[in-house]
């Protein structure tokens, strides 16, 4: 069996990669198990160390990484150049911090002295998606690494040339011979990786469907998991807010990597004094995106990644316009090559039509209208999503209550949802359980271990 990198620009063949082998399976199991009973004992500061180098490689390698991006899942290059620098943060900051989030925490009990500390679990298998190709693996393993695990990263199979990349990429950096190791296998070999005795956890980023399987899989086997999975992110705009500035940030957080981002605004919850001023502006400001060849350095919104998942969200257009939905903007598939899909505003969108009930995983709006403050959280909070959160409002005092009431794992504040490596991320409900980031991702694969000493 062989994977395949289709341009989604064009539809060409980019390359076809072999699939790993049983018997190259068992090298990685077995070279990631060795390599993480060296590695777990070697010093906070050499592997921090290794981190920062990390960094350096991404940033000289930045143009060859930001074009394998454009080139296998379309990604605008203005896009994956940010891409690839907040990976390299990421890097640093863990470097910077990681160590003092692994100290041992002394605790007052009446031993003669008894503390917490945060031993490694061992490798750790990292299912990933193809939408954010690098950052979604440094996610997973800058902390992973920094904590003294290992890791093994079944990627998306669009998404080869990237993940084999990455993989050079720890290499190259001087960690140590199979810490960090790529399988090119199809979701199926997925199950037989999960049982294996020497994978000790589990984390998924993708789909709420994806993470039910892999959460049933690894429930069998009593490992850990962490599930990043989708989101129908609400961006609310309250009656005090000026419609112009939301617009335009409205815009940004649809649009964000051509739509295809589980914290990418979905559903934009609008009160009724200002709905008519803020729709029109935002269709102005959608229509006035460049769509074009990611390649292009000023291209804004590029092909979706795939001609299936376009067809997919033009289903959902369908089917929520003959339920009533009105289309402003966009809303028909372009002739020509590539899984193009233009950016689409559908306004007068309620519950029971496929805008509002499920993930739209491109740059479709949905613009559903509130009476007032109240409604609008209530028609944030009906959804089996519950990622991230935006409010946009100049009353700060309303803006802190309705963040409180706000079923998401963020919730921000005239601003655009975004992950970020000091603050915790993650989701609730369908959206999935567990947290990424800050000091708590890098705790969510240890082993929370207290000491007693008499």
């Amino acid at each position: 069996m062989s994977l395949r990198s289709v341009n989604p620009t064009t539809g060409e063949v980019l390359e076809r990669f072999e699939a790993t082998t049983p018997g190259e399976l068992e090298r990685i199991l077995g070279g990631a198990h060795a390599a993480f009973l060296d590695w777990r004992h070697r010093p906070l500061a050499e592997r921090g160390a290794l981190l920062r180098e990390v960094a350096r490689l991404l940033r000289a390698k930045q143009g060859d990484y930001v074009r394998a991006m454009a080139l296998e899942m379309g990604k605008p290059v203005a896009q994956g150049a940010g891409e690839i620098e907040k990976c390299a943060w990421a890097a640093e900051y863990y470097a910077e911090h990681g160590p003092r989030f692994l100290e041992e925490q002394p605790r007052e009990t009446d031993a003669a002295r008894s503390y917490v500390r945060f031993d490694p679990l061992g490798p750790v298998l990292a299912i990933m998606p193809w939408n954010f190709p690098f950052w979604q693996v440094f996610r997973f393993a800058v902390p992973a690494l920094l904590a003294g695990n290992a890791g093994i990263l079944k990627h998306a199979s669009n998404v080869s040339r990237c993940a084999l990349e990455i993989e050079q990429c720890f290499r190259a950096a001087g960690f140590p011979e199979g810490l960090f190791s790529t399988v090119l296998v199809a979701a199926s070999g997925v199950p037989g990786l999960i049982r294996d005795p020497r994978v000790r956890a589990v984390t998924l980023t993708g789909s709420d469907r994806a993470g039910t399987q892999v959460a049933e899989q690894a429930g069998r086997e009593l490992k850990k998991t962490v599930l990043e999975l989708g989101g129908s992110d609400p961006f609310i705009v309250l009656a005090d807010a000026e419609p112009g500035a939301a617009a335009r940030a409205a815009t940004d957080a649809r649009l964000v990597n051509s739509g295809q981002s589980c914290i990418a605004a979905k559903r934009f919850i609008v009160v009724e004094a200002i709905a008519e001023r803020f729709v029109e502006r935002f269709v102005a400001e959608m229509a006035s995106r460049r769509v074009g060849d990611p390649l292009g350095a000023d291209t804004q919104v590029g092909p979706l990644a795939r001609h299936d998942l376009r067809d997919a969200l033009h289903r959902q257009v369908d089917e929520s316009v003959r339920r009533g939905a009105t289309l402003r903007l966009g809303g028909r598939i372009p002739s020509g090559p590539g899984a193009f899909y233009p950016p689409t505003v559908l306004t007068a969108v309620e519950k029971g039509m496929a805008a509002f009930d499920e993930e739209t995983f491109g740059p479709v709006a949905a613009v559903i209208r509130a009476r007032d403050e109240a409604h609008a959280i209530a028609l944030a909070n009906d959804s089996p999503f519950g990622l991230g959160a935006s409010v946009w409002t100049a009353d700060p005092r309303i803006a802190e209550h309705v963040a409180r009431e706000l079923e998401a794992g963020s919730v921000f504040i005239n601003a655009q949802v975004k992950s970020d490596p000091r603050l915790p991320f993650g989701g609730i409900k369908r959206s999935g359980y567990g947290r990424e980031l800050s000091e708590y991702g890098l705790r969510e694969f240890v082993n929370v271990k207290s000491v007693w000493i008499d």
